[in-house]
């Protein structure tokens, strides 16, 4: 796969602790729209009013009592009371505060008297940050908004720091900040250097700037450089959003230039937390597949995976599914260009990638509406998941073999896979009945899916499909074309090419592939770019 599964589980698992830790208390703090008039006095939440000055809030359900913060300055509020605390000193306001449907309310001119604008105002990111080093999750759990409450309770903010420097090693110097926004989320990444490897934690702040996903990871530095094939005169790109609601996902159309209407592509991750332009080492395959294919005339759509954009939330689910996680955002995609005056709605594809092919058959059947034009299949495992699993291992360690490296540490990791996928094939375990301490969870996720087997679903659908595969590949090895070409040969409207060169990452490599090479510049290879343009400019 795009990474193997124990990497993008623990990948996951690096921002989540046990999830059996007892629930937070709901907040009489949250965000609310709608200002209330009391006396004739309008009244706003108070989170709200207090963030946009650059305050700090928490509530102590213990003391029913509100405590704003900014700089040196200390206000202690209670509800239904006039009487507040400002640095020791007792204030009183023209009304009292006042909870309303759980949101707390209070006069704005009276906390802009308090916390005048003119002081540069705190970034609720960094507040937050420094109470999760410090060990506080009892504060830092009131910047958390109401989506991911569910997850990150003060018991668990309180232990998460000393999680990451288990984990990274302890943490020396100041951590790197920038920041980036995106049709979801505002974006504020910390980059830290630690004993083992460095590190970094994006929070993700929902639209009230509160934490509403966290995403931590490695540091791995990037060479990447465009490819000759991007022509960025011929296309422009805009900001999208796939979906809706709490789990809506950011992602970039990519537009040829003109009055179109244009065929478009939707670009479907493989497994793991891939950001839109499925960012692996020094690659950025479905950056270069987004502009070589509008270079030449074909708009494409690609977006921040669930997992990468709500890897905390999803770590949550104990039954996330592949459908979740891959089928649903690629056919929202799809439902997105139909309705997009731009795009010629009926010649709209998915390419899936990896876990995105393999996952192909499975959108199909649930494309009700036969918006589906047709599919590419890239690197597509035709059989179960938990075989592909124990297979690459395998074809890892004979690769390092023939590399002449010493391969005990890879036969130990391919041992430790190939039993995992004998659990996973054991048919006395379903999804009703799953083996207790699953060391790749969560095991529903396997499970639920145990018996799908891509190529046998395919091979009871009707539509184009293009089946492309490198021949380099050690994650999806060539015998699984085969399978697909076994499964489809009485089917005539399925195409195949293999590439002798191309690696996992669809990239020429003259050497062995065994991933380490992944970390070096590359680039889609232009052959595939190009395949993938003609079969979709002439399927109908």
């Amino acid at each position: 796969m795009s990474k193997n599964r124990k990497n993008t589980l623990k990948a996951a698992a690096t921002v989540t602790l046990a999830l059996s830790l007892t629930l937070p208390a709901a907040s009489a703090l949250a965000a609310s729209p709608a200002p209330v008039s009391q006396s004739g006095t309008a009244l706003a939440p108070l989170r709200e009013t207090a963030t946009g000055l650059g305050a700090t809030v928490h509530w102590d359900q213990n003391k029913q009592t509100i405590t704003v913060k900014k700089g040196a300055h200390v206000l202690v509020l209670q509800p239904n009371k006039k009487e507040a605390l400002l640095d020791g000193q007792t204030v009183t306001l023209n009304n009292s505060v006042r909870i309303v449907s759980g949101q707390t309310l209070i006069e704005p001119a009276f906390m802009n008297k308090i916390f005048p604008t003119a002081e540069t105002p705190a970034d609720p990111a960094d507040d937050f940050m420094d109470l999760l080093k410090a060990g506080n999750g009892t504060e830092a759990a009131a910047y958390v908004g109401p989506e991911a409450a569910v997850l990150l309770s003060a018991d668990v903010l309180g232990k998460l720091w000393s999680n990451y420097e288990s984990i990274f090693g302890k943490v020396s110097g100041q951590a790197v900040k920038t920041e980036a926004t995106n049709s979801v989320h505002r974006n504020v990444t910390y980059t830290f250097q630690a004993a083992n490897t460095p590190f970094l934690v994006t929070l993700r702040m929902n639209a009230q700037g509160q934490i509403d996903d966290f995403f931590a990871n490695t540091v791995t530095p990037s060479l990447y450089q465009k490819p000759a094939y991007d022509n960025s005169d011929a296309y422009t790109e805009q900001e999208i959003t796939v979906g809706e609601g709490a789990m809506a996902l950011p992602g970039t159309l990519t537009l040829p230039k003109g009055d179109g209407s244009f065929p478009a592509v939707v670009l479907v991750h493989g497994s793991g937390p891939h950001d839109r332009d499925s960012s692996i080492g020094s690659a950025k395959v479905f950056r270069d597949l987004a502009a070589g294919l509008a270079s030449q005339g074909i708009a494409v759509l690609r977006y921040d995976k669930v997992t990468y954009e709500h890897s905390m939330k999803v770590s949550a689910d104990q039954k996330f599914t592949l459908k979740r996680e891959t089928v649903d955002d690629a056919l929202a995609a799809v439902k997105l260009l139909k309705n997009n005056a731009k795009i010629d709605a009926s010649k709209i594809f998915v390419a899936g990638h990896s876990q995105g092919a393999f996952a192909v058959p499975m959108m199909i059947d649930a494309d009700k509406n036969d918006d589906i034009a047709g599919a590419i299949l890239l690197s597509g495992p035709s059989g179960k998941f938990a075989d592909i699993l124990a297979l690459q291992q395998k074809e890892l360690v004979s690769r390092v073999k023939q590399s002449g490296l010493d391969a005990t540490l890879f036969e130990q990791q391919a041992a430790q896979y190939t039993a995992v996928a004998d659990m996973v094939n054991d048919p006395k375990y379903t999804v009703d009945n799953m083996p207790a301490n699953f060391p790749m969870p969560p095991a529903y996720w396997w499970y639920e899916q145990k018996n799908y087997v891509p190529s046998e679903v395919a091979k009871k659908q009707t539509g184009p499909l293009l089946i492309l595969q490198g021949e380099n590949d050690w994650q999806v090895p060539l015998s699984q074309l085969d399978g697909w070409m076994q499964a489809l040969k009485d089917r005539t409207d399925v195409e195949y090419k293999s590439y002798p060169k191309v690696n996992h990452l669809l990239a020429e490599y003259d050497g062995i592939s065994i991933g380490s090479e992944y970390y070096q510049p590359s680039n889609v290879s232009k052959s595939i770019v190009d395949d993938i343009a003609a079969w979709v400019k002439k399927t109908k």
